[in-house]
């Protein structure tokens, strides 16, 4: 078999990393030069910065006026596990998993908080668990987006009106790439470096009435970390909520956040970004119709993700390899992009099943997708070609 012959058209932007993301179209350091270097973050400038951040987010989100905003440390895994740590226990809880972050949440319920009433309800990678079986009298904890196998909820239509339990959803690959239903969220977290492309810091924390009350009435048994506290004296720190972070953040990192809101701004908002984000889904989709060698991991449309899009390679000659080979020709795919320099770190999360992750959202530009596919097409016949004969 010859080789293939290498495109000749490359993507302007070769980052298709799902974390952290590509940053935004025209990015440049001079964006940044504006930022609080050298001042206190909790000087009138750091917090003004900080609040300009949150005051923009729930602009552009829509978030309601009676949800609080805040940032915290160690991004969206410090945002979730404060939720976790500082709320869970009053009533039993529902975990959905169907992918590495949502199974994380559940080992942390289970064997670091060791609460007695845990049902996890999952499925395997590319299907999404029976959100029929949920039941809102109980707390209930997912990811609204699988980052890592390419699955999403389809909407909120499945989460109850009139729970009794809160909803605490990890939306971090979710938040300005789709709409989320606030009426529906106790608690939604997420980080600058994931859909806007910002440099990794801080988390965003947001809270309804509802996890608000709970935090006023419910003091958890166990001791938390100082940076996961969120009430003192049985009273919310308010200061969190209006731009006094817990601890010290990169005023570097807040500024590059700024700038990539401002950007969001600028085109249009949320509806842009979500256009922006399905236009990619799009691109991808009509590419894997017209494959024979891939498709994606969701087999359900409507629970495709439209940000982390993952592939399986459905070759025969791929599909016919004992399952450690699988694992090292999909590796070895994603290295032949990366050292052509057209698409780096697109291999698929190491739980996840081999083939390949492709970041879509709103900081990819549709033509440089576009501008990969070839490659693609080429990297997966020089691969066929480096097997031997049968």
């Amino acid at each position: 078999m010859t080789n293939p012959v290498k495109p000749a058209m490359r993507p302007a932007n070769p980052n298709f990393s799902s974390g952290p993301c590509a940053k935004r179209p025209g990015w440049t350091l001079e964006g940044l030069g504006d930022a609080a270097l050298g001042r206190s973050h909790r000087a009138k400038i750091g917090k003004a910065k900080l609040k300009d951040v949150i005051e923009r987010s729930r602009r552009i989100l829509g978030i309601p006026d009676d949800h609080l905003i805040g940032i915290v440390p160690a991004s969206d895994t410090g945002a979730v596990e404060m939720a976790l740590w500082s709320l869970l226990g009053p009533r039993g809880v529902d975990m959905l998993a169907w992918e590495s972050f949502g199974k994380g949440w559940v080992t942390d319920v289970q064997k670091q908080l060791k609460l007695a009433d845990v049902r996890v309800i999952d499925a395997a990678y590319g299907a999404l668990p029976d959100l029929g079986e949920v039941d809102f009298d109980r707390d209930v904890v997912f990811t609204w987006n699988g980052t890592t196998s390419g699955v999403r909820v389809p909407d909120g239509d499945w989460i109850a009106a009139d729970r009794q339990g809160l909803t605490i959803c990890d939306a971090t690959s979710a938040a300005f790439a789709m709409e989320l239903p606030w009426d529906k969220l106790d608690v939604v977290t997420w980080s600058w470096q994931k859909v806007m492309g910002g440099e990794a810091a801080h988390g965003m924390l947001v809270l309804s009435p509802r996890a608000v009350a709970r935090l006023e009435s419910h003091t958890p048994e166990r001791p938390l970390p100082k940076i996961f506290r969120l009430t003192k004296g049985g009273k919310l720190i308010a200061g969190i909520f209006e731009g006094a972070t817990i601890n010290t953040p990169s005023m570097l990192a807040v500024e590059d956040a700024l700038d990539g809101l401002r950007w969001a701004e600028g085109i249009g908002g949320l509806e842009a970004l979500i256009a922006r984000t399905e236009a990619n889904l799009a691109a991808i989709t009509a590419w894997v119709d017209g494959s024979a060698a891939v498709d994606f991991l969701a087999a359900d449309p409507a629970h495709r993700s439209p940000t982390s899009v993952c592939l399986v390679i459905t070759a025969p000659w791929f599909t016919g390899l004992d399952a450690e080979t699988q694992a090292a020709t999909a590796k070895r795919l994603a290295a032949v992009l990366d050292e052509e320099g057209v698409a780096f770190d697109i291999g698929a999360y190491r739980d996840a099943p081999p083939g390949l992750r492709i970041w879509a959202g709103a900081t990819i530009e549709t033509n440089d997708l576009e501008a990969l596919f070839p490659w693609l097409d080429w990297a997966l016949a020089e691969i066929a070609a480096e097997r031997p004969a049968a």
